[in-house]
């Protein structure tokens, strides 16, 4: 076993993968909608996480799993809320600055990050078929986007890739703690420590 408390179970995970894209489509649809009627994006960034805190601990408190929350490793933890809260703001803004198609399509720049990031501060070998579909996607991205052309707004697009940036980075902490905390215990931390 690789230390990590979770069991790989790939079809879960493409059907939760799946599930997580459609629930943040429709949450980034209403952020705009929100944010069209006047929502400032500190008040859009406090209200989902305080409705995050008080659904996972009424979750866990319903089906008897508080006890999850405990840890050892509340740096970590904190650490990654640091990160997570700073990038949910630049995701946010990029859905408030840019139109959402365009959001939608600069986040997909979150696995070339990923990907560097891994080669950078982890040293992981990437073949040439990862660094090939790397390579596409970002060309992908950039023919979406049409850079260069006076439709996009460079602000925006620079939130854009610093919050698809923040979000691979947040992805290798939540890596690291899935070794010794459960989900749940993630969640709530991410939870507790950004909605004050």
């Amino acid at each position: 076993m690789d230390g990590s408390i979770a069991q790989p179970r790939p079809f879960v995970a493409l059907a939760l993968r799946l599930a997580t894209a459609a629930a943040l489509a429709t949450m980034a649809m209403l952020l705009k909608l929100a944010s069209t009627k006047g929502v400032n994006l500190a008040e859009l960034v406090f209200w989902r996480q305080l409705l995050t805190f008080v659904f996972v601990l009424v979750v866990l408190v319903a089906i008897r799993q508080l006890h999850t929350g405990k840890t050892k490793r509340i740096g970590a933890h904190a650490r990654r809320a640091v990160f997570g809260i700073t990038g949910m703001f630049f995701v946010y803004g990029a859905v408030v600055l840019l139109p959402l198609a365009e959001a939608t399509t600069l986040s997909f720049t979150a696995p070339f990050f990923a990907v560097l990031l891994g080669v950078i501060l982890f040293r992981e070998k990437v073949g040439k078929y990862r660094w090939g579909a790397v390579v596409l996607g970002f060309a992908g991205v950039l023919i979406l986007t049409q850079p260069g052309s006076s439709t996009i707004d460079p602000v925006g697009a620079g939130v854009a890739l610093i919050a698809a940036f923040l979000v691979a980075l947040i992805s290798f902490q939540i890596q690291d703690l899935n070794k010794t905390e459960a989900p749940w215990s993630i969640v709530f931390w991410f939870a507790a420590l950004t909605t004050p």
